[in-house]
């Protein structure tokens, strides 16, 4: 049991998982504003804000449904089963949250960190969800590439869609990750 801030905050950082089956509740809308504000508070070089947020209403999943069967079909995949089966994506979880990265032109920001910015964001996302009671998976796959896609989210040729977030309530739980030990990843730089 965690006996201070602190220890509450590392618990919920080595806690946090990916759960594929997510169910009803979600987060309400001053709960997703608490985790929207979290994600946005990312390291952001100039502060040039790349990360945007597209929430899937209830009543759109079946729209988004067909635009993933659309953007897999953009990427070369052809078979129908695939293409079908992409369309059940959006109800996997009670909701679905698009992470995008749209760049900025800056000479001392490159892409590159833009990037890494909207990879932080998530993380902060992800996080607040799970401190608050929720679970996520992030997912990404074959179709985050597609031109169409991008297209539909009025993004451009170079922008990302760098990630699709499923939001909702793990039905069991899921067994502790692993013991990390920090020596087979961590070393000192020695000249």
């Amino acid at each position: 049991m965690a006996d201070t801030a602190v220890d509450i905050i590392h618990q919920n950082i080595h806690q946090r998982q990916s759960i594929g089956h997510l169910v009803e509740p979600a987060p309400n809308s001053e709960q997703l504003e608490k985790a929207f504000l979290a994600a946005l508070t990312a390291p952001d070089h100039h502060r040039l804000k790349p990360t945007r947020f597209v929430v899937i209403p209830e009543d759109q999943r079946e729209a988004f449904g067909e635009l993933l069967s659309q953007a897999l079909a953009d990427t070369g995949q052809t078979e129908i089963a695939q293409l079908e089966r992409v369309k059940n994506h959006p109800y996997r979880a009670p909701l679905l949250v698009l992470a995008l990265t749209q760049f900025v032109d800056h000479p001392k920001v490159p892409y590159f960190e833009q990037t890494l910015s909207t990879g932080a964001a998530i993380q902060n996302f992800l996080l607040s969800l799970q401190s608050q009671g929720f679970s996520t998976m992030w997912r990404s796959g074959a179709v985050v590439e597609s031109n169409h896609f991008k297209q539909a989210l009025k993004l451009g040729e170079n922008d990302l869609i760098s990630g699709i977030i499923y939001i909702g309530t793990a039905v069991k739980a899921i067994p502790p990750r692993g013991e990390i030990h920090t020596n087979e990843f961590v070393s000192f730089w020695n000249k």
